[in-house]
């Protein structure tokens, strides 16, 4: 295996996840109410919404920057 195909991997790995968690995460926006802010009123984030955020932060960091060096081709092949 070489150093490629490593990083393919764990970009493919990423990619995978982001879209995992992206469909986990819960809804925001109620319509049009979401427009003036009333929608954030009465919600509260929990821990566990909160480590989503986190994961899928840095899910998307790597996704974006390994598809900056792999598309760059600084990676011998």
């Amino acid at each position: 295996m070489t150093a490629s195909n490593i990083v393919q991997g764990i970009w493919a790995f990423s990619a995978t996840g982001l879209i995992i968690l992206v469909l986990l995460h819960s809804p925001k926006g109620d319509g049009i109410g979401a427009i003036g802010g009333q929608a954030q009123l009465f919600t509260s984030t929990k821990s566990a919404e909160n480590t989503l955020n986190r994961i899928t932060w840095a899910l998307t960091v790597i996704f974006l920057g390994l598809t900056v060096v792999l598309s760059a081709g600084w990676l011998p092949k």
